[in-house]
Parts: C-alpha cells; sequence; structure tokens
C-alpha cells in the first residue's frame, strides 16, 4: 500500500556486492541517491561487500563513487540487521567494532527505524538473480523489481533462452556446455559449433554486463573463448550470431492490473570498429559504439518489438522493470535477452528510454518506489 502524499517513506538503496559487476552497481546506487526525490523519500544506505558483509555506507562516500575511480563497499565494521520477522520492518545496524564488542555483552546497536522499500541497485549473482529477492521476502519487506522467480530466470540464459523458445519468442541458436563435460571429453569443444553459425557469440550461463562475453569468428577461438567463459560460470552458452539491428526497449509494470508499459521510443547500439558491446564500450565509455535514441523504425517493427518485450516480460514472471534486448532482423525481432536490474546510471539506456517518453529519471525512481509499494508480484499471494 503507498503511503499518502504527506507521508514520508523510507527507502533502502542496496548496492554493492559479491559478483564481478561490483562497481558498476557502486556507481549505479550513486545515481539513484544523487536523483531521488528527497522532499519525499527518505534513504538508508545499504551497501554489500565483496565479502558477503552487509555494511552501512555514508552517503558523502557514495556521492563520491565513479566508475573510473573503482568505487567498491568498504568493509567498514559495522552490520546491517535486516527485520527479525514479519512482525517488523525496523533496520539495525551494529556499530563499527561490535560485533567484537557483543561478546563483552556491550554491542553498540542502533536503530536505523521502520524501512518502508528496497531499491536493490545490484547486477550479476547474489543480487540479480533471485538470491536477495527471496531474502527480502522471507520477512516480507517490499521491494522494487522482479521476485525469486523472475529473477532466477532471467538469470539463467540457458533458461531464459528454453522458456522463451516454447512460448513462440524468437532467440538465437544456442547449445549449453559445463565445464564438467568439457572435462570429462575435450574433443567436446570442436564440436560446440555444430549446427550453429559464426560469429558465435561465447558466453557465462549467469553473468550480465558483457562480462566473460566472447566473439568467435572461427574454431580455432572456441577454447580460449571457454577459458575466459568458465571464469565467470561452470556453464556457458555458445550461440549463433544474428545478423540485425541491436534494439532495446524499456518495460514498467502496469499499475493496479494493467498490463506492463513500454517506452515510446527504442534504443540502438550502432557499431563503428567494435565488434561487439562489451563492458568496456558500456561502461568505459570506449570508441566504437553510438547509441541511437531513439531508433528509426517503422510503426510496423515498433510494435512487434513493443507486443514481444511485453510477452517475455509476462511469460518470464517479471515485475516492476526490465530492459529487453532486440536484434532487429529482415524477418522480425529476435530476443536476446531480458535485464531485470538494468543499468540505471543517469546516462544508462533505461532510464534514457523513459526520459525520451516523458518520465524524467527523478520521477522514474519514484515509479518504480510506488510499484513495489503497491505489490503483489506476479507469483506471490
Amino acid at each position: 500500500m503507498i503511503p499518502g502524499p504527506d507521508e514520508r517513506i523510507t527507502v533502502v538503496i542496496l548496492f554493492g556486492g559479491r559478483s564481478s559487476e561490483h562497481g558498476i552497481s557502486c556507481v549505479t546506487a550513486a545515481g539513484v541517491l544523487r536523483a531521488i526525490d528527497r522532499a519525499r523519500f527518505d534513504v538508508i544506505l545499504v551497501g554489500i561487500a565483496k565479502n558477503g558483509a552487509t555494511v552501512l555506507v555514508d552517503e558523502h562516500e557514495v556521492q563520491g563513487y565513479r566508475l573510473d575511480g573503482s568505487p567498491e563497499v568498504v568493509e567498514n565494521g559495522t552490520r546491517i540487521l535486516w527485520p527479525a520477522s514479519t512482525g517488523t520492518r525496523t533496520l539495525t545496524v551494529i556499530e563499527s567494532g561490535g560485533a567484537e564488542r557483543s561478546s563483552e555483552g556491550a554491542a553498540p546497536v542502533r536503530s536505523l527505524g521502520r524501512v518502508d522499500v528496497v531499491l536493490p541497485m545490484l547486477h550479476g549473482p547474489y543480487g540479480e538473480d533471485g538470491t536477495v529477492q527471496g531474502m527480502l521476502d522471507l520477512v516480507d519487506l517490499p521491494y522494487a523489481g522482479s521476485g525469486v522467480l523472475g529473477s532466477a530466470l532471467c538469470m539463467d540464459k540457458h533458461a531464459l533462452k528454453t522458456v522463451l523458445a516454447a512460448a513462440g519468442i524468437a532467440v538465437a541458436p544456442w547449445r549449453t556446455v559445463s565445464r564438467s563435460e568439457v572435462a570429462r571429453d575435450p574433443s567436446l569443444v570442436c564440436r560446440l559449433d555444430e549446427g550453429l553459425g559464426y560469429p558465435l557469440f561465447v558466453k557465462p550461463n549467469r553473468a550480465g554486463s558483457s562480462v566473460g562475453v566472447s566473439r568467435v569468428t572461427a574454431p580455432d577461438q572456441l577454447p580460449a573463448a571457454l577459458d575466459v567463459a568458465f571464469a565467470e560460470d561452470s556453464l556457458v552458452l555458445v550461440e549463433s550470431g544474428v545478423v540485425g539491428r541491436e534494439v532495446e526497449i524499456a518495460v514498467l509494470q502496469g499499475r493496479s492490473g494493467e498490463p506492463p508499459r513500454t517506452s515510446a521510443v527504442i534504443g540502438e547500439i550502432v557499431f563503428s570498429g567494435r565488434e561487439f558491446y562489451d563492458f568496456e564500450a558500456k561502461y568505459l565509455g570506449a570508441a566504437g559504439v553510438d547509441l541511437v535514441l531513439p531508433a528509426g523504425v517503422t510503426d510496423a517493427e515498433f510494435a512487434a518489438l513493443r507486443d514481444a518485450a511485453v510477452t517475455a516480460f509476462e511469460v518470464s514472471q517479471c515485475a516492476g522493470f526490465a530492459r529487453v534486448d532486440f536484434f532487429l532482423t529482415a524477418d522480425g525481432p529476435v530476443l536476446n535477452e531480458i535485464n531485470t536490474l538494468p543499468g540505471f546510471t543517469p546516462i544508462s539506456m533505461y532510464p534514457r528510454l523513459w526520459e525520451a517518453s516523458g518520465l524524467g529519471y527523478t520521477e522514474l525512481i519514484t515509479e518504480l518506489v510506488e510499484l513495489a509499494l503497491e505489490g503483489p508480484r506476479p507469483g506471490s499471494d
């Protein structure tokens, strides 16, 4: 239930995490902190350090996060205690060093007050995959975005492609292989391209931001590409390259049972000397890639992309928000992936798509909070 217009709402911005996308998450949190409507929302900053410790982070520290500065949630000795049960939404912090002093019976514990909603600004495993969502569900704490099933499904590329293909949504042809399969039969590597078309893309099954992804143009490049992908995940996809324009559309959950909404424009990734939209191009401003907004598409192409995105959002049990990425081919859209916690800095494609559709960054953050409070999400009671 959404509080009245005169009631202040306490929002936890949750960021960092154990994945290789830790720094991106920190920068996302900084962008949200700078833009959130402080006249309406009180903010608590909770960071997950790379060792999994959940700590209270100072606002000035978050304000200074920049991706070129290798931002990181510092293990500062504090510990956040989530609500103990569904009977309370009170957040508590053990102050720095309190864990050590607690054995002496004098742990400095401080209440942070009632929490209304959590904004998970996490990317990758242990954040975007249903892990944190399950923890929050356990204590009935509202949060923005998809629930356990939708988060886990969209994080698992093989499972998502299987579900989407069964629903009649076009996806790129692929094969999946595990590290243990290759270890048992090394000759399998030579057969992974059977039935697939070059160039191939070799991807970790559960990773984002193009981490661990390689473009392969010849069979002798497969072993090295597999090594890169296996460094991120024990399960890897080998996927046919698709000839088409790389386009993206933003989706928001509908209000009060209404169908999902999409951005009124499409974004396009245009290559000029770079082979694919890799990590450096996405986050470090590497040359060779331009983001075109709005993309030039026909009314029929827009309708096909919109309808496929809405169908995919619902079939995969998404909630809150998602960015859906497609290849726009001569035969129609081919879905590449669904990002349930997309990049959310002010210059990221998801908020830019909504800004171009008339919904500004600050207003978008407010919408995510209100959607989380409205509930329920797919799969919940």
